[in-house]
């Protein structure tokens, strides 16, 4: 545990090797949470946006019956085609 000092502008300076380990760079975005008897930070945004319906695609799915192999296949079918590199999804 380390001892922090609050300026009179009220900041804080997060040694480096918790921000190295938490991979906090300048510049990122944190949430504080205040839990009553001690703060929680927290990377704003941990993952990328998603959209419900890309993981969901398949749940009102009606006709018949797939095999594992047959579902895989599609799935990476449809990687192939719409997976961009770095985007985030």
């Amino acid at each position: 545990m380390e001892t922090l000092r609050l300026s009179a502008k009220g900041q804080i300076v997060i040694p480096k090797e918790i921000r190295s380990r938490h991979h906090w760079e300048a510049g990122t975005d944190l949430v504080i949470e205040d839990l009553g008897d001690r703060l929680v930070l927290r990377a704003a945004k941990p993952f990328p946006r998603t959209q419900p319906e890309k993981g969901l695609g398949c749940t009102g799915y009606r006709g018949p019956a797939k095999s594992i192999e047959e579902m895989d296949a599609g799935i990476v079918d449809t990687l192939r085609r719409e997976w961009v590199p770095g985007e985030p999804r």
